[in-house]
């Protein structure tokens, strides 16, 4: 049976360390640049779970990691009194996708956030490799945009 639980970050690293790469190479753009490469900045992903604002949920069966959704909460920038989630990654991988994978993993965050009083979610999609029709089955609605120009050499 699928699950999705909050787990702790640190605890589930090498395991995300693992899991990265394909995440990778499904999504990413500019793979052919070495700039674009795959190379998280752990650190800083440490130093926001240790001042609480990184939320970590995890997908899993028979306890195989198969997706995750992390992001961070904080005040909004401009709305001081709005306590805001961010998502940062989200992955399911692709033999459980056709299982409700992504349902179960986006009511957990959406459960959690809940109960850490985070009033409102922002969650992205590429575009290339579109997961609109599940954020808008939970209820989401788009609100923006994001393009990109790779400007270096």
């Amino acid at each position: 049976m699928i699950t999705a639980q909050v787990e702790p970050y640190a605890a589930c690293l090498p395991e995300l360390v693992a899991i990265y790469p394909g995440h990778w190479e499904e999504i990413a753009l500019d793979r052919d640049k070495p700039e674009a490469a795959l190379d998280p900045m752990w650190e800083v992903y440490a130093q926001r779970d240790a001042d609480g604002q990184l939320l970590l949920v995890t997908l899993r069966e028979a306890g195989e990691l198969l997706g995750y959704f992390l992001g961070f909460k904080a005040p909004g920038l401009h709305y001081r009194r709005c306590l805001t989630y961010h998502s940062d990654i989200f992955y399911v991988v692709p033999k459980a996708r056709r299982r409700f994978g992504g349902k179960r993993l986006l009511r957990a965050v959406i459960a959690e956030c809940r109960r850490h009083g985070v009033k409102r979610m922002f969650v992205g999609e590429k575009l290339h490799k579109p997961s609109g029709r599940l954020f808008k089955a939970m209820g989401f609605e788009p609100v923006e945009m994001i393009h990109s120009l790779w400007i270096g050499d």
